[in-house]
């Protein structure tokens, strides 16, 4: 599963190694998750089927919490924002690449590119940093239940959730601009469905160590500072349920934790992974798998993970089903009336 990027300037003809700056690039040209004809219908449906599943389940997460007074807490606050990043983080990536599918299009310009790029890297990061405060908020729950409302107060959780965009913001536009100084070949390849930071910095044609600097560095403070404190909260967490005397009360503390702990596990394994495969020489199949992983799946079983384990998810899915139906049947005995 290879894809291609082809950068084309108007009027010009392309040569293997000819340096250009891309302030001339007007567009490149995507050929997808594969250039074989017969796949193309099938990724269609796949893609197309797992991207509304996606949009569907998050959107059902956020109506749940948003109409459910039982659920205006602080825990399922940050789960509303995170459904609505994992929404965004998939539509920066998927709904371009089943438009060139369905037109038969391979087409992205220069600033669709460095858009797309830009919005990946900022939802990409808003799931790491609310996985985190996440991981604060259960801590709280869990080590400090009596002062609990006080600590995780209203104004806390919005600056918190504010913080995160702001943070993230800024480096999606630091890595952006830097991106707009690099030159590039007229002939470039890049083997994913999308324009991915790491790929787009090693087939630049000039210097790109500052690049390759800032990148390590911020991502060793931006990935690494929240994976340490969710390891650091999951640490007092597990030394807190341990001092619990029933083994009842123990599997009700913990079990409150599952569903965070299988969302962040799903979340760094699929974000190694594509560290990983990106950074290897000659891993494009790889590369482009673990993206997809990265990208489309972890959105998609989200959901599921926070609702099926979720008493209360599902009952208020329950109510505002109930509602909704109980609405409709009133708006129509009084139009039949």
């Amino acid at each position: 599963v290879v894809s291609h990027v082809i950068f084309l300037s108007p009027g010009s003809h392309l040569h293997p190694m000819e340096p250009g700056n891309n302030t001339h690039i007007s567009k490149f040209l995507l050929l997808g998750l594969t250039e074989e004809p017969t796949l193309q219908p099938l990724i269609l449906g796949l893609f197309l089927s797992m991207y509304l599943i996606t949009v569907s389940g998050n959107l059902l997460i956020i109506l749940a919490v948003s109409s459910d007074s039982h659920l205006h807490t602080p825990m399922y606050f940050f789960l509303s924002n995170l459904s609505f990043v994992d929404i965004c983080f998939t539509s920066t990536t998927v709904p371009k690449m089943l438009w060139n599918i369905q037109n038969k299009s391979k087409v992205i310009s220069f600033d669709g590119c460095i858009t797309q790029m830009y919005f990946h890297i900022l939802f990409g990061g808003l799931d790491d940093a609310l996985l985190s405060v996440m991981a604060y908020d259960r801590f709280v729950a869990i080590c400090h239940p009596l002062h609990y409302l006080v600590i995780m107060n209203p104004r806390l959780c919005g600056l918190l959730v504010l913080s995160c965009w702001i943070l993230m913001a800024m480096y999606s536009l630091l890595h952006s601009l830097m991106v707009l100084r690099l030159s590039f070949c007229l002939d470039l390849e890049i083997p994913h469905f999308f324009c991915e930071l790491n790929q787009m910095v090693q087939l630049a044609s000039s210097d790109t160590f500052l690049n390759n600097m800032v990148m390590y560095f911020s991502t060793l403070l931006l990935a690494g500072g929240p994976f340490a404190g969710i390891l650091y909260s999951y640490s007092k967490i597990v030394s807190c349920i341990c001092r619990i005397p029933s083994a009842q009360g123990r599997f009700k503390a913990f079990s409150t934790c599952m569903s965070h702990l299988l969302v962040v596990s799903l979340f760094y394994c699929t974000s190694i992974g594509v560290y990983l495969s990106s950074s290897a020489p000659h891993s494009s199949h790889s590369s482009v798998t673990a993206s997809v992983m990265y990208t489309v799946v972890m959105p998609l079983l989200n959901p599921f993970i926070y609702s099926l384990r979720n008493e209360d998810i599902k009952r208020a899915l329950k109510r505002f089903y109930l509602i909704r139906i109980a609405s409709l049947s009133d708006g129509a005995v009084t139009g039949l009336s």
